[in-house]
């Protein structure tokens, strides 16, 4: 079998039928209709939603009204960050590039604006975005409140590319930050949970356009792991997904390139296959799986791809899915992983979604998951039509042994407690959220556990 990528894994088990369609969430400002995110697994009742044509809109709407507010980018969260029975600020009609700086690299977005969007906006003004997560559908404001990152140990998460950005206050002030001006809230509004206001515009640092080349293969999950260290320093982006059951990982490196563009995309006929090939896997109890997945991994070819850097950073997920994501220190990385693969085989759990495990940067954000050093980050997923939480539940505990942050805007159970210890920077976050929002109007429910606050 023949150039098994990861977009044709994904091609693949959206016609397996694996991974279920959520209800819709409609698009009108009147309240009393439900929300629900991408995944469809958080959900609410708002009072009233609002989606502000322009920042003075926004800023009329805080101080006209009453009551709790949560903003709300692409819903891609699985955490419940969003849920609220008070006001659902969204941020679709405030997107687009607003302004630009060749000399410096650098170019403003509004932050309803997806990731998606930001490539074909920056390549005619000579620009790209040093790196991407995976899905292309989330706002550039929803991705960095929550920290997400991409893969490579030479990069930070999108956070940390942001050089000034501008924060809406509870009652409608508006501030302009930046390193220079307010450089505390500047570190904790990078990665804000959408807590100390609502981000209106960000201003990201950027470099010229690039092409990337992306290469494809199987390999035993333990031969990788073994080189893991040399190989994400080797290359530009390195990773790799573990099939659970089985012995052996899809592996994905990415390097610059200047090889011409060549992107097939998985054609029907190919998403099908795969999507038989996977609904043989379920046909069978997870304990005997192993011989037929690691015949399959023996016969995969490598494959590979050019194109331009935000064509094959990030991808366009139609197939809904549930996660949860830690990171651990790079050194208990390799001994964490291995833990979770071997407690889902011996536990018999049954999924057929890959982990993923990859190397980020750290920085020095006060609620980035990877504030202080380097750091690997391990995802677990569960298709959205299945309950996600037996199996969740199974593996948070062995995240927590390694000294695991979750990330925030996917499935955890951790509270105020826990988080405490593990985010030195949270109780500063806590008291300057405090200072600027004092009614709590931007708190709901998870966000009072997660900060120690008494309903």
């Amino acid at each position: 079998m023949t150039g098994w990528s990861r977009r044709r894994w994904l091609a693949g088990t959206a016609t397996a039928g694996l991974l279920a369609a959520t209800r819709p969430v409609s698009a009108t400002s009147q309240g009393g209709l439900p929300w629900y995110n991408w995944s469809g697994n958080q959900s609410s009742q708002p009072i009233s939603r609002f989606a502000p044509g322009s920042e003075d809109e926004l800023v009329q709407f805080l101080r006209t009204t009453n009551g709790a507010v949560r903003p709300v980018g692409a819903g891609h969260s699985f955490s419940p960050l969003v849920p609220t029975d008070g006001h659902l600020v969204v941020l679709d009609r405030m997107a687009g590039l607003l302004e630009h700086n060749s000399e410096t690299v650098q170019a403003t977005f509004a932050a309803g604006t997806r990731l998606g969007s930001c490539g074909a906006l920056l390549d005619p003004i000579g620009q790209a975005m040093f790196n991407l997560p995976d899905i292309d559908r989330q706002t550039l404001a929803g991705a960095t409140s929550t920290a997400t990152h991409g893969t490579g140990i030479g990069f930070n998460t999108l956070s940390g590319y942001i050089t000034g950005l501008r924060l809406v206050t509870a009652t409608g002030e508006v501030l302009d930050i930046d390193a220079e001006n307010n450089s505390a809230l500047f570190d904790a509004a990078r990665a804000g949970l959408g807590a100390l206001g609502i981000v209106t515009q960000i201003r990201m640092q950027n470099r010229t356009p690039y092409r990337l080349k992306e290469q494809n293969w199987v390999e035993r999950t333990e031969t990788v792991l073994e080189h893991f260290d040399e190989s994400a320093r080797a290359h530009r982006h390195f990773e790799m997904f573990p099939l659970v059951h089985s012995d052996y990982a899809l592996v994905l490196a990415i390097d610059e390139t200047i090889e011409p563009i060549n992107n097939p995309r998985p054609s029907p006929e190919e998403a099908a296959a795969f999507g038989q090939v996977m609904q043989s896997w379920l046909a069978l109890p997870p304990g005997k799986r192993k011989p037929l997945i690691n015949g399959l991994a023996e016969g995969i070819e490598p494959s590979e791809a050019v194109d331009v850097s935000h064509k094959i950073l990030a991808n366009v997920r139609n197939n809904r899915f549930n996660e949860m994501e830690y990171s651990v220190p790079i050194e208990a990385g390799a001994q964490c992983l291995r833990e979770i693969l071997a407690t889902i085989e011996r536990q018999a759990i049954d999924v057929v979604f890959p982990l993923e495990f990859r190397y980020i940067k750290g920085d020095d954000l006060w609620l980035s998951m990877f504030s202080g050093g380097d750091r690997a980050a391990i995802s677990i997923h569960r298709a959205a039509d299945f309950d996600y939480r037996p199996y969740f539940d199974a593996i948070e505990p062995i995240f927590w042994k390694y000294d695991g942050r979750p990330h925030w805007g996917k499935c955890h159970t951790l509270e105020h407690a826990a988080l405490s210890s593990l985010y030195p920077r949270l109780a500063d976050f806590i008291n300057l959220r405090a200072e600027l929002d004092p009614s709590g109007r931007f708190l709901n429910d998870h966000l009072r556990k997660i900060f120690g606050i008494a309903s």
